[in-house]
């Protein structure tokens, strides 16, 4: 790991007034843009150049983020910060707690431009349309695309426009033959495009699981630490043990890892869950990823070269390559094509406040109290456990979409707005009203016993559909359905439930509506 050179001062840096002349571009990289080869540094001259990063109290508190992702962000950026400045480049940085920190990007902007004259700013467009907002305002600046996806914005909106459905497989097809990823010719090798079925495996105690490679912090990551310790002392998480990687070299390694010890058997078990078992056999890099550590181009060809040269099996390499050749794609797309009303959709009328339970974790129901203290220990959960567990409960339960949405995007080190919220409102909850999902990811308790071991051992009785020990998803997955019965029997791949819940007796109807009457009363 390179060391980072010493705290660069906000103040001028001493060098001469001629020295200082020479600069002509100011560019601003933002905590997500960590990535040496970013579009908004391409073709320009270090000796022409200032780069400017900042951490400002805005950013950091817009939700009450994870503390753990806090102190990745901001550790992740004064590491790049170190190996720009070792690649020659001229970097202000302004820390959090720096005197003068104006405390937003806009006015740190202005405040840089005062100290050093007004140079033109030039920026790689943002990946959340807060940000992109708060960029468009500022004065003489240029805004460059983001070219560390493999389709931009315009091209998925091309693609989508007029399109009765959006389907994430059809998409998915297209961006396949489009790379050559996993393709021999125009046939999917191994014979078909998606190998989803042989996904859904549930493990046992006996398997043999790694655990992601974990990292000792150091100075700099220790200096982070402290300062999030007393800048965000009540926010939700676990600071400690801190693990992550936040340099590009170690966050290579923890893929490289994850390739040859994980990934074989990734497929097999991506939707399993096991109590106590936080990672299974999933990567765990997405925030290494989503702040730009890591190349998307280059994860999908290190696996599918790992497959021709038979180290894994198929459905394990073309898995790992939907969630980020497709679905990461395809959420992006839906996000900057449908905002900013995206973020207001609901559908369902969901209007519940979110239950504490998702701060504290104080309920009987195992799977939900595992999920949530695993998310405040370690600012992670697997996607099945974010959509089948915590997205689930909040589904049936009817919260509103927007609350769900800030709980996620303030728990997750992976969580960016342009990832998170499509994922939340569109997939997890249904709130866009099948624009992203073709139904709504409800299920009963028998989904989550037969995917994990939750259930052993829980105080509720999942074989229970009603009364106070029945498992609460029972009786409110059933509910879900009888309030939307006309809606899901419209929908093709739901209307047997709801098919279902029409030749139940009237009794058990009537037990079905009270049990969840009396639970969601208990919850308020």
């Amino acid at each position: 790991m390179r060391r980072p050179a010493g705290r660069c001062a906000s103040s001028p840096d001493g060098r001469s007034a001629s020295e200082a002349g020479l600069k002509n571009q100011l560019v601003l990289i933002l905590g997500d843009q960590l990535t040496p080869a970013i579009s908004s540094l391409r073709g320009l001259d270090p000796a022409r150049t200032r780069v400017l990063m900042v951490e400002v109290a805005a950013e950091a508190g817009y939700v009450a983020h994870h503390r753990k992702k806090l102190a990745f962000v901001f550790s992740a950026m004064r590491h790049f910060a170190a190996e720009l400045r070792t690649d020659g480049w001229d970097v202000e940085y302004v820390r959090l707690d720096d005197a003068g920190n104006s405390g937003s990007l806009a006015s740190e902007i202005e405040r840089f431009r005062r100290r050093h004259g007004k140079l033109p700013l030039r920026v790689t467009e943002a990946g959340e349309y807060r940000v992109a907002e708060i960029l468009r305002s500022v004065a003489d600046v240029t805004i460059v695309p983001d070219d560390r996806f493999f389709i931009s914005s315009a091209e998925f909106a091309e693609w989508a426009e007029g399109r009765s459905q959006l389907r994430m497989e059809h998409f998915y097809r297209m961006m396949r033959r489009r790379t050559g990823i996993l393709m021999d010719g125009d046939k999917p090798l191994g014979g078909k495009w998606n190998f989803d079925s042989d996904n859904r495996n549930a493990a046992t105690r006996d398997l043999m699981m790694t655990q992601p490679l974990q990292f000792t912090p150091d100075r700099v990551t220790r200096e982070v630490l402290a300062m999030v310790t007393e800048n965000f002392p009540d926010n939700f998480g676990n600071l400690e043990p801190f693990w992550f990687a936040v340099a590009r070299g170690d966050a290579g390694a923890a893929f490289e890892d994850f390739v040859s010890t994980r990934l074989s058997r990734f497929g097999d078990y991506q939707d399993a869950m096991l109590a106590g078992e936080k990672y299974l056999y999933h990567a765990a890099i997405a925030q290494y990823l989503n702040a730009g550590l890591l190349d998307a181009r280059h994860l999908c060809w290190v696996v599918d070269s790992a497959y021709r040269a038979g180290k894994v099996p198929i459905n394990a390499a073309e898995g790992f390559i939907r969630q980020i050749l497709g679905w990461r794609e395809y959420v992006r797309g839906i996000y900057w094509w449908r905002m900013p009303g995206y973020a207001d959709e609901n559908a369902l009328g969901a209007s519940r406040p979110l239950p504490a339970l998702y701060w504290t974790g104080d309920t009987d129901m195992a799977c939900l109290a595992s999920c949530v203290a695993q998310t405040r220990e370690e600012a992670y959960a697997h996607h099945i456990q974010r959509l089948m567990v915590t997205g689930n409960f909040a589904l049936l339960v009817g919260v509103a979409p927007a609350e769900v949405h800030r709980w996620y995007l303030a728990v997750y080190a992976d969580a960016y707005e342009w990832v998170e919220l499509p994922n939340t409102i569109g997939m997890s909850q249904f709130a866009d009203g099948g624009l992203l999902a073709s139904k709504p990811y409800a299920a009963s308790g028998a989904y989550i016993n037969r995917m994990s071991d939750y259930c052993h051992g829980c105080r509720y009785d999942v074989k229970s559909r009603t009364g106070t020990n029945a498992c609460p998803f029972n009786f409110l997955y059933w509910d879900f359905i009888a309030r939307h019965a006309t809606m899901l029997r419209a929908n093709p791949r739901m209307r047997m439930a709801a098919d279902s819940w029409m030749r139940f007796s009237d009794a058990e109807r009537k037990n079905v509506r009270a049990s969840a009457r009396n639970f969601l009363q208990a919850l308020r």
